[in-house]
């Protein structure tokens, strides 16, 4: 009985993101230029944009499968997969790759046994990179949670890693 319960609160959450997004549609008079303001309310709703959603949008907006990919994958704000409980985004930008970003990159790498851009198995972390934060006063940085980091080590980003697990 507990299943079905779970199941069923589920769906009901769905059916209110996708009314949040059928709003937007209408908001917007299911115009085509509004396609990056709609992605960034599926992303917001949803965490990310499924291939059913983008679909959805594309239907909806009477756009070209193609043009709404090509939008969502263009900018690095949209994401494709789902993300994990917390994120970890490394700035690469000059400042922050001369002062060892890639190092850290690379060992939370090791450490998650996964790359940049993925989900660890148990849905907890995601990595990520960035080209500039702009902190670069306060070189190597990292985004966990969307609060910035200052002068990371490989000792902070695995203990913050170690904090998260």
């Amino acid at each position: 009985m507990e299943a079905v319960e779970k199941k069923e609160k589920v769906e009901q959450k769905q059916d209110n993101r996708l009314k949040f997004l059928n709003a937007a549609l209408k908001r917007n008079l299911y115009q085509p230029d509004s396609l990056i303001e709609i992605l960034h309310t599926a992303q917001e709703l949803f965490g990310y944009l499924s291939k059913e959603t983008l679909e959805y949008i594309t239907r909806e907006l009477k756009l070209p499968p193609s043009k709404v990919y090509g939008v969502a994958t263009f900018y690095n704000f949209f994401s494709l997969k789902p993300k994990g409980e917390h994120t970890c985004i490394v700035c690469m930008g000059t400042a922050c790759y001369v002062k060892g970003a890639a190092e850290l990159l690379s060992e939370m790498e090791k450490f998650l046994n996964i790359k940049a851009g993925e989900t660890t198995k148990d849905g907890k972390i995601s990595i990520a990179t960035a080209r500039c934060i702009g902190t670069c006063g306060s070189a190597p940085a990292v985004i966990y949670d969307n609060q910035v980091a200052a002068y990371q080590t490989k000792e902070s980003v695995i203990q913050k890693l170690k904090e998260w697990l």
